[in-house]
């Protein structure tokens, strides 16, 4: 029988028993395999001296790429490529691929595969920007009565449930357009849902409330978190005819609708500051909502948040 390559599973029991200062003799006997495999794996793979799991995986794999560029490989290739395309993050990508089972690339190395060319994308226009400036929010027209975030049932922020939802409004540019979307973000699961209303009127975010209550599956939508915007001045009465409940959270404390603040930074990748929201079709913004429903998350175990969605959805009946 010819010699099979260490797995990702035998390398970090390598590492554990080196952190306990364990022979190379044992290590062998452990994973039945040869002195000299083990002997060889820990020199070849040593960074700095000491040997990390992940960091021999990915460097036995580069080895095994640049002695055989096989058709496996360009098929890593396009498939990293076709991920990078649409809009998932190196991280995402290598942990989709491990949670799924597959060959494991570190997403240090689809980084360098990037900026090496080997890639058929170009880094600046695949590699999503970080970080936003903090805009002072608007203090006009904040409507005072309803329900506050702290009277909230403990298990919505214990994100636990389905059907605790965080509720906004992106505007176009200053003095371009009335045009907005209302954006819906669903505590559990990330799931988005995002409509164009034409203002950013209580009429205009009454009508999306309810044409996304009505379109949901039955007991998906139990409550909603916003700010104090002057759109969400009809909550009494969308409470009475819809059957949620509303909750506010405090005066300049976006953190406490995280959810909702880092899914519209999302939808920024799409429709940059300035976008004229009349102005875009369904088209472009179900390809929008559909592109960040489906990228793999880290705080969901990798999965998408419409693969959460869905999984959510098979509990009722």
């Amino acid at each position: 029988m010819g010699y099979v390559q260490l797995i990702i599973q035998e390398r970090y029991i390598i590492e554990l028993y080196l952190q306990e200062n364990k022979s190379i003799s044992s290590i062998a006997k452990r994973l039945n395999r040869s002195r000299s495999t083990i002997s060889r794996e820990i020199e070849r793979n040593r960074t700095n001296g000491t040997y990390h799991a992940e960091k021999a995986h990915e460097q036995a794999f580069t080895r095994s790429q640049t002695r055989n560029a096989s058709k496996g490989t360009h098929s890593l290739f396009e498939k990293i490529s076709h991920c990078l395309k649409r809009s998932w993050s190196p991280e995402q990508i290598s942990g989709r691929m491990r949670s799924e089972g597959k060959q494991m690339v570190s997403f240090k190395t689809i980084y360098r595969w990037l900026y090496a060319g080997v890639l058929d994308v170009n880094p600046v226009l695949v590699l999503r920007q970080k970080g936003k400036r903090r805009q002072p929010e608007e203090s006009r027209g904040k409507i005072k009565s309803g329900k506050s975030i702290h009277t909230r049932p403990e298990e919505a922020e214990e994100r636990n449930v389905l059907g605790y939802w965080e509720l906004d409004t992106m505007l176009s540019s200053r003095g371009k357009s009335k045009g907005c979307l209302a954006t819906f973000v669903e505590r559990k699961t990330r799931y988005l849902v995002a409509l164009p209303i034409p203002n950013r009127t209580a009429a205009s975010m009454n009508q999306s409330i309810h044409t996304v209550c009505a379109t949901l599956p039955e007991h998906t939508f139990h409550t909603a978190t916003c700010d104090r915007g002057k759109e969400f001045a009809q909550h009494e009465q969308i409470e009475k005819e819809v059957g949620i409940d509303i909750y506010f959270a405090d005066a300049y404390s976006s953190w406490q609708r995280g959810t909702n603040e880092n899914t519209n930074g999302l939808l920024r990748e799409f429709f940059p500051k300035g976008t004229d929201f009349l102005q875009i079709s369904w088209e472009e913004l179900s390809h929008a909502v559909d592109s960040i429903n489906h990228r793999p998350r880290k705080c969901l175990d990798w999965l998408s948040a419409h693969e959460a969605f869905m999984a959510e959805l098979l509990h009722f009946d």
